[in-house]
């Protein structure tokens, strides 16, 4: 058997299926929506070469730089939110009452859908029968906001319920790297005198930076990436106030019918997301890795 598994033609047709399955649904349509956008074509007629036009015009196009910033925004607000998640995860990683109580309801956003999380979220919002203005009348205040009819706060009134989404998500990923952490580390620092804060702060959040470092990436791409939820609660609006990259490629694609320029959108969103990944690994850069012994 070892010798078998040892020759590399045998090697080879074990991967070769793994290979030919994510050639064919990751990297093949990646290669096709690079293609596409140097076409005019609205998916009937035949294709009509332009060259670099579409990114030219992606250049000049003043809303597809608004919806990269609202992009941007949820990034910035996403790695910000982080701070919170990784509070949360130190608070259960020790002896806090109902500790397993309340990871498990952190977990109850992720067992639901974009889709279900949106429709939960309207009615939330809604601005004659919703729970929040409902409250807000209660309790006195006579013109409540339109929540996602206000260009000033949708974006904030969207984030509230991504926020809600991926908690589970981020609080679970920090828990499991903390309690990863040998209990033998954290007892010599008792013993040393140093007090929770200062646990939590230079022992503990030091150890688990690498996995801190995958979160921050896995925040931003995500963030770049926001369509489904977004799409449903606002449709980009109002006045595309709420309008994001992969929203607008959506709505030159599929509803403009302009598939070469929907596609250098789609393509331009890939390679922002490549350089955003590639500056987060560059700014978190460290030569030297905390290690600890088992």
């Amino acid at each position: 058997m070892n010798k078998v598994m040892s020759n590399k033609a045998v090697i080879a047709l074990y991967v070769l299926p793994s290979v030919l399955l994510i050639l064919s649904i990751v990297y093949l349509p990646i290669l096709f929506t690079g293609y596409y956008g140097f076409f005019d074509w609205n998916g009937v007629s035949d294709m009509q070469f332009t060259g670099l036009g579409n990114y030219k015009k992606l250049l000049r196009d003043q809303q597809f730089w608004n919806s990269a910033w609202h992009s941007l925004w949820f990034a910035l607000m996403s790695t910000l939110s982080l701070i919170a998640y990784l509070l949360v995860a130190l608070l259960l990683s020790g002896k806090l009452s109902g500790s397993n109580l309340l990871r498990k309801i952190y977990l109850v956003p992720m067992l639901l859908s974009s889709v279900a999380i949106a429709q939960l979220w309207l009615k939330v919002y809604h601005p004659s029968s919703g729970i929040l203005n409902t409250i807000l009348e209660f309790i006195g205040v006579q013109n409540t906001p339109n929540w996602l009819a206000d260009p000033d706060i949708v974006l904030w009134a969207i984030f509230v319920p991504i926020l809600w989404q991926y908690a589970g998500f981020y609080i679970l990923i920090y828990y499991a790297a903390l309690k990863n952490i040998p209990e033998a580390v954290i007892e010599a620092a008792r013993i040393d005198g140093a007090n929770p804060l200062v646990i939590a702060w230079r022992i503990k959040v030091p150890l688990i930076s690498e996995v801190i470092k995958v979160t921050v990436v896995l925040a931003v791409v995500g963030s770049l990436k926001y369509f489904d939820l977004i799409y449903i609660m606002t449709g980009g609006g109002p006045n595309r106030a709420s309008e994001v990259m992969a929203s607008y490629m959506y709505s030159k694609a599929f509803k403009s019918f302009d598939f070469g320029y929907g596609s250098s959108i789609g393509f331009s969103l890939l390679l922002i997301c490549l350089v955003a990944t590639w500056l987060i690994r560059m700014l978190t850069a460290s030569r030297d890795k905390i290690q600890y012994g088992g």
